[in-house]
């Protein structure tokens, strides 16, 4: 009887026991141009709901996101991206105008529904022309589902994204990268700690009411710590171009995740970040806690001229959060050493208890080389001297309707002439083509890409790239000096425990080696996270599974060959 009350009662606990569900988040945001001063500087910033960065979204692992978004630019178009986020089953909601979705127009609302499918540290930010740069960015932070425990400890979690800023106006700078003569953007003129710097107003004749160094808008960024706590800190950058060196006086930080995966943890006193890029690192408050601490930003890769490092605080409390520290910002390293930054990436692995063993043996092979070109005169950064263009119909609609004449069709290169190609010197013949061709992928196929550096149209120059894949996470097998060798190189892989992530630095005159299934049906973007460098063509786009994609909503239409598509 004893045995029959019990299975009565465990049978009753599990039919009516309270499960936690996936909710729905939902969001309404309003975005427009104000004039605001992040750096001291006032010029127009693109805000959501009036603010820059824009609010955090909030979600747990299985929760939907819904966020309706009204253009109100007046005369802008605009597209979001949700950057790191997969978009199994919604490729329409990545937020990629040209790729996968016809722009949102002035006064028009659009709705961005998709499920967040992992816990992890993830962003937002425009993906039309250059407007992330004018202050259309924010974070994601997806927790964990109730009862799992993350392989670490912390008492409390805190979010910082990391960007640079440019007093001119992208129409600008756009203006001069489609120039002949070519006219480069130059370096930012300050760089920002959760969208605020400090700009040397005095540096130039600029009236009170333009820049002004006591503008409560620009007071450093400080994040409150109560001594003896942990604190886990969301590290990201949405730079237009600066590779970035994140440091907080007189602290060690602790990696612990990047883009989403769990990393076997490291100490490091200097964070090398790079556009698109995130990072959780654990700190401890347990220095003399009388005090503030400098938390910096510096440039590396490039000369870092002119340009205001980032400052913020470490705020122990009850210290006032705008009392300054008593010494001087730490100093970042040294911007053109790049052994330090090659060895961060090598020290970065998964998880021991995290592994996601990638497939032993690709399918196909493409090597993609970094060219900076031109073509008729014009400066261009290309791909295997091919520049990359979108067309006026979106891809993913494109081809989901087969109106195979909107982009050409003849495949691009999967490789160059590695024997002969001198990847030190300016190349002897710097022209290149234009094309808007995909490379088609075969569904499930693991599809390998080696990313491979070159000198830049400049003597003894070669830049650091940020690549960042839409819709997927890649296993990142190796990285190198000098050129690659198919034939000894990929002995080299590391197939035991890479770490996964969705960006990933080309170093100069290096090499990187990924790995990646093409599992999500779609149309998706792979590209430099430099802003200037995707405008001037640095890009590709994938197709894989098109015919497994559902109805494609009507609403990503409107624009090319849509125009109509969709209405009765």
């Amino acid at each position: 009887m004893f045995l029959k009350l019990l299975a009565l009662s465990l049978f009753a606990f599990l039919i009516y026991a309270p499960i936690a569900e996936a909710r729905i988040r939902h969001y309404k945001w309003e975005v427009k141009y104000e004039y605001k001063s992040p750096d001291c500087y006032k010029k127009l910033v693109i805000t959501i709901n009036g603010k820059s960065p824009g609010p955090t979204i909030l979600a747990q692992e299985g929760d939907t996101v819904i966020v309706e978004v009204t253009n109100k630019l007046l005369l802008e178009n605009l597209a979001i991206h949700w950057h790191g986020i997969r978009q199994i089953g919604t490729p329409w909601s990545d937020g990629t105008e040209g790729v996968t979705q016809c722009p949102v127009v002035p006064g028009d609302t659009f709705k961005y529904q998709f499920k967040v499918d992992r816990a992890g540290t993830y962003l937002y930010h425009a993906h039309y022309g250059m407007q992330r740069e004018s202050g259309l960015y924010g974070s994601i932070r997806v927790s964990v589902p109730d009862n799992f425990t993350e392989p670490f400890a912390y008492d409390y979690d805190r979010s910082i994204i990391l960007t640079d800023w440019y007093h001119q106006s992208t129409y600008e700078q756009a203006t001069g990268l489609s120039n002949k003569p070519f006219v480069w953007v130059g370096e930012p003129q300050s760089l920002l700690i959760q969208g605020k710097g400090k700009f040397n107003c005095s540096s130039s004749s600029l009236k009170p009411d333009t820049c002004n160094t006591s503008n409560p808008e620009c007071s450093p960024y400080a994040i409150t710590v109560i001594p003896g706590k942990t604190y886990r800190l969301r590290v990201a950058s949405l730079t237009a171009l600066s590779a970035l060196s994140f440091q907080i006086e007189g602290h060690n930080m602790t990696v612990v995740e990047a883009d989403g995966h769990y990393v076997e943890p490291f100490v490091v006193k200097n964070l090398f970040i790079y556009s698109g890029e995130t990072y959780s690192v654990l700190i401890k408050a347990d220095q003399d806690p009388s005090r503030n601490y400098w938390m910096t930003t510096n440039v590396v890769s490039r000369t870092p001229v002119n340009t205001s490092e980032g400052l913020g605080f470490l705020n122990y409390y009850p210290n006032h959060p705008r009392r300054s520290p008593p010494t001087d910002p730490p100093t970042g390293p040294i911007w053109n050493d790049t052994a330090p930054r090659l060895n961060q990436s090598l020290r970065i692995k998964a998880h021991h208890d995290f592994i996601v063993t990638p497939p032993t043996t690709s399918d196909r092979v493409i090597v993609f080389l970094n060219t900076q070109n031109e073509i008729n005169g014009y400066r261009h950064w290309s791909v295997s001297n091919v520049s990359f263009t979108l067309p006026n119909t979106p891809y993913l609609i494109a081809l989901k309707n087969k109106l195979h004449h909107v982009f050409n069709q003849t495949p691009p290169p999967e490789g160059y002439d590695s024997v002969n190609y001198d990847i030190y010197n300016v190349s002897k013949n710097p022209n290149a083509t234009t094309s808007n061709a995909i490379y088609r992928l075969g569904f499930k196929t693991t599809v390998d890409i080696i990313l491979q550096n070159a000198n830049t149209m400049i003597a003894s120059n070669s830049e650091t790239h940020p690549w960042h894949l839409h819709g997927h996470d890649f296993w990142v097998l190796g990285y190198g000096d000098g050129k690659f060798d198919m034939n000894k190189d990929p002995e080299k892989y590391n197939l035991v425990n890479p770490i996964m992530k969705n960006t990933v630095p080309l170093h100069p005159y290096g090499w990187t080696a990924l790995r990646f299934k093409a599992d999500n049906p779609g149309a998706w973007l792979f590209h430099c996270h430099i802003e200037a460098h995707f405008y001037m063509g640095m890009g590709v786009v994938f197709e894989e599974g098109i015919d497994k994609v559902g109805e494609l909503p009507s609403s990503i239409m409107g624009c090319g060959e849509t125009k109509g598509f969709g209405k009765p």
